[in-house]
């Protein structure tokens, strides 16, 4: 198997650590970005910027029914997961492969629900990228993709054809022996950093110099691994640990992906964080009042960015 063609969906703060590199590597004929309506006409015109460079990308829109993909890459947001399985259907053919790079730990089975477990694996990421305003900023060095079947121990044909396209094209990645494990391993990290941050404001940086931050942040994992352990994922103190010198090497104002949304506006990913944790709590009994406050928090943040408690 070789991956020649490839379709992006989700040209945003995960979807820009691909796309330089994959149309450097296989051209505008091969590398492919679907989007349609004003989001097209928008990034066709003004482009990404990407740590001061300005790229432009050859688009498809979904209704382009030829020339299916060999991989598809999803790099969109919770919100947007429903319309994105939908609007990739043109794209599937026989062989292609699906990675669904995005935030939580079930978008996986929402794909397979609906393509089959033969055009999906496993993936997330580890990045820190602040973008605004179609520009992004990030240290390379820090972001690695992750991807492969739910075990490692021996890679499959279509794993290596990954592994292949990505050494091709520079893109840094890890092949993880338990997928589902480093999955859930992430999904602690966000549940306590990105949501500790978004109900305060505060950026990552503020985990180096406050206690009250990091016992915030610490408590909220240590429910995400109460409810791993339950389900038979191997998380704990250890995980914790192994996370501590990633939290210091990211740069002091950077922040995450929930208050970067709440700053700019959007609607957030709390569903598929804290409410994934406050559901899963409820049909296990496992107490998660720290998720509780997190969900119902960043709620009332939303409602108040859409001028709900504006006078009337």
């Amino acid at each position: 198997m070789e991956i020649k063609k490839v379709t992006l969906i989700g040209l945003g703060a995960m979807g820009v650590f691909f796309a330089p590199k994959l149309k450097e590597y296989l051209g505008n004929e091969n590398f492919r970005v679907l989007a349609d309506g004003e989001r097209k006409e928008r990034l066709q015109t003004k482009g990404v910027t990407v740590n001061g460079i300005n790229y432009k990308f050859n688009f498809m829109t979904p209704d382009i029914k030829e020339d299916a993909a060999d991989l598809i890459i999803m790099a969109v947001k919770d919100t947007g997961l429903s319309q994105a399985i939908l609007d990739i259907r043109n794209q599937v053919g026989p062989q292609t492969q699906i990675l669904c790079v995005m935030n939580g730990i079930d978008s996986e089975e929402k794909i397979a629900e609906v393509y089959g477990w033969e055009h999906v694996m496993y993936s997330y990421m580890r990045v820190s990228i602040v973008m605004k305003d179609g520009a992004a900023d990030y240290d390379p060095e820090l972001g690695k993709v992750y991807f492969g079947e739910a075990k490692n121990t021996e890679l499959t044909d279509r794993v290596k054809a990954v592994q292949n396209l990505f050494e091709a094209s520079n893109i840094a990645y890890r092949i993880e022996a338990d997928m589902i494990r480093g999955m859930w391993f992430k999904f602690m990290c966000n549940v306590g950093e990105n949501l500790t941050c978004a109900m305060l404001g505060i950026p990552f940086g503020a985990y180096r110099v406050s206690d009250h931050a990091n016992a915030i942040r610490l408590n909220a994992m240590w429910e995400v691994i109460r409810i791993a352990n339950r389900l038979g994922i191997d998380l704990g103190e250890e995980d914790i640990k192994r996370q501590e010198p990633a939290i210091q090497r990211l740069p002091f104002a950077n922040k995450p992906s929930t208050l970067q949304d709440l700053d700019n506006g959007r609607m957030t990913e709390i569903e598929m964080f804290a409410g994934k944790v406050v559901t899963l709590g409820k049909e296990l009994g496992i107490e998660t009042p720290l998720n509780w406050m997190f969900y119902h928090g960043i709620k009332v943040c939303e409602e108040k960015m859409q001028g709900k408690f504006e006078s009337k």
